[in-house]
């Protein structure tokens, strides 16, 4: 039995496909259409999954969308009459709601099928409920807690339940128009950070400053006596003005979220071209800690009512490591998972998990311990290329490639590491990632300079290897998904300067041999040269989706100012 998965007509659009209740692949259409976030009708990440499972759309039995144009439609209807919303954001929004509900039509278009020919059950989930399903259903725990949290989906922002076995209890939401992860973005375009996804740049930024305005912020978010929350709507646009969004075949964005009224009281937003100040440093401590703060208010709650210990989480909101490292410390829970794709598009894998779980009633099969669901490439075609383009190359095995590699990092080089299939979700795990010392004080500079092309605030993620975590952070968690930050010990931080954010924290992803042994074999080979199991990592990409294909690679190569590249068992030096 195939179930197609899909996020579609929304920010991270993407595809999976599961055979017999075990995942194939993933991906999100960012990756083969080259812009960020791209939102739409993923119909190139579909073509991957189909091509993947080596099946055709005729041979799918299940398409689940992660929307449910029916969810909360009388309180959609409510509102917009309610508020006098914007004609124009309303006539919008019901065709992006339409598009979701005709999501046969867009099948029947796109593979010029006739009638009759798309055997398929199709299955509007709702989004949240995707978010629970991506999380608990792929998660290790019989039983569990539940949490999801983003901006809005489905017209609801916040969903808490309860995961047993292979069926979810929905126990308490909070809809339109009170949300976190609205509230957050609503800062970060007052910051002057104004891009779709932008909000880890105020996670970045937090560190740099001081706490010196949660009590203005507590005007704005309420912490509610049932363990949830609401918003002062009146510094907020969106309950009056509707949110509106763009989300059709390009790059997601949307309208300022601020009000006039959060101007007057809180001063103007940083223009986008004016520099960061201190008091932009603060605000954005206040921001992270206020919202770190509404987590573990909900989170408490929610383990008291739950009765249990280990929590699952997922949503836009469940991206912040920060908040998510500090989990266990703040709260009466002792487990936490969060899949590697906890924001948007991940509910392609929980829609189709809900349809395989909850609506089938069939039995959970093996948790998600990787993020390994992508494109992949033989040493052959990447060859091919070379050749085509004449371009010099060395192949090298085993011990001798993590040689090569490990020296030219101790050598103060940055590498370009291609390996194996790509990483579904936001974080490069070691297979679309460049690589650094981390012992280099200069590495930050470096990468950010002549690479990344990034803000000198934002931080590098330390990969370690899973059995030396003790040694180098004061909490000893498995992070396999770079989902979660910890403090640094502070004897360590000198040693590894060049992942040490100016908190003492690191956004660390734990290797493991059983689960990647490549990667796993090349930050030991350096251990073994110079006594420290750690490997700095960060995307492969220059402001860019992070790269698909050797080519993707082979360009970014070309066009930085990086020493080596490493395309599966391939080595090409400046």
């Amino acid at each position: 039995m195939y179930i197609l998965g899909i996020n579609a007509y929304h920010g991270d659009s993407s595809a999976c496909i599961y055979k017999d209740g075990h995942l194939i692949a993933a991906s999100e259409e960012e990756r083969f259409r080259r812009i960020k976030h791209w939102a739409g009708f993923p119909i190139k990440a579909i073509n991957f999954c189909l091509k993947e499972a080596q099946v055709s759309i005729q041979d799918i039995d299940h398409i689940a969308i992660s929307r449910d144009p029916k969810a909360n439609l009388g309180k959609k209807a409510l509102t917009a009459l309610k508020n006098r919303l914007n004609l124009s954001n309303i006539i919008n929004r019901v065709k992006n709601l339409k598009k979701a509900a005709s999501i046969e039509d867009e099948f029947m278009l796109h593979f010029n099928l006739k009638a009759g020919e798309l055997k398929a059950k199709i299955h509007n989930v709702e989004h949240h409920r995707s978010h629970l399903a991506s999380a608990f259903f792929a998660s290790p725990f019989e039983k569990s807690a539940l949490l999801s949290i983003d901006g809005f989906g489905d017209f609801t922002s916040t969903m808490t339940g309860i995961g047993r076995n292979n069926k979810i209890e929905v126990l308490e939401t909070v809809s339109y128009p009170h949300s976190i992860g609205v509230f957050y973005t609503t800062f970060t375009q007052w910051l002057g950070f104004p891009h779709y996804g932008d909000e880890y740049k105020v996670m970045g930024l937090a560190p740099y400053g001081e706490p010196k305005y949660l009590d203005q912020l507590k005007k704005v978010i309420k912490f509610k006596d049932n363990g949830l929350f609401e918003l002062e709507l009146k510094y907020f646009n969106h309950p009056s003005k509707g949110v509106n969004m763009v989300w059709e075949d390009g790059i997601p964005a949307m309208d300022s979220l601020y009000s006039d009224e959060l101007l007057m009281e809180f001063g103007p937003a940083r223009n986008v071209e004016e520099p960061l100040e201190q008091l932009h440093r603060d605000w954005a401590t206040s921001i992270q800690r206020i919202t770190e703060e509404v987590i573990y208010h909900m989170l408490t709650h929610l383990q008291q009512k739950s009765g249990l210990d280990s929590v699952c989480i997922a949503g836009g909101v469940a991206q912040n490591s920060v908040a998510n490292g500090k989990i266990i410390q703040k709260t009466p829970f002792k487990k936490v998972y969060i899949p590697p794709a906890g924001h948007d598009a991940g509910t392609c894998i929980g829609a189709a998990l809900w349809v395989y779980n909850q609506l089938l009633d069939l039995p959970r099969t093996e948790p998600m311990l990787h993020g390994y669901l992508g494109s992949r490439f033989t040493n052959e075609v990447i060859e091919e290329l070379l050749k085509q383009k004449n371009i010099s190359y060395t192949k090298l095995e085993g011990d001798e490639l993590f040689d090569k590699v490990t020296t030219c990092l101790i050598d103060s080089g940055v590498v370009g590491w291609f390996q194996g299939r790509a990483e579904f979700g936001p974080r490069a795990l070691g297979h679309r990632s460049i690589i650094a010392d981390p012992r280099r004080n200069d590495a930050k500079e470096i990468l950010n300079a002549k690479i990344k092309r990034r803000e000198s605030f934002r931080p590098f993620a330390p990969s370690i290897l899973k059995q030396h975590i003790p040694d180098y952070f004061e909490q000893v968690d498995d992070v396999p998904f770079m989902e979660k930050v910890f403090l640094i010990k502070e004897e360590q931080r000198s040693k590894i300067p060049a992942v040490t954010h100016v908190d003492g924290t690191g956004r660390l992803q734990s290797v493991e041999q059983t689960i990647e042994p490549k990667y796993f074999g090349l930050i030991n080979k350096f251990y073994e040269k110079t006594g420290v199991p750690i490997l700095l990592n960060t995307s492969f990409n220059e402001n860019e989706p992070i790269v698909n294909t050797p080519e993707e690679a082979l360009n970014c190569f070309l066009r930085t100012k990086m020493d080596m590249l490493v395309l599966e068992d391939i080595v090409i030096e400046r």
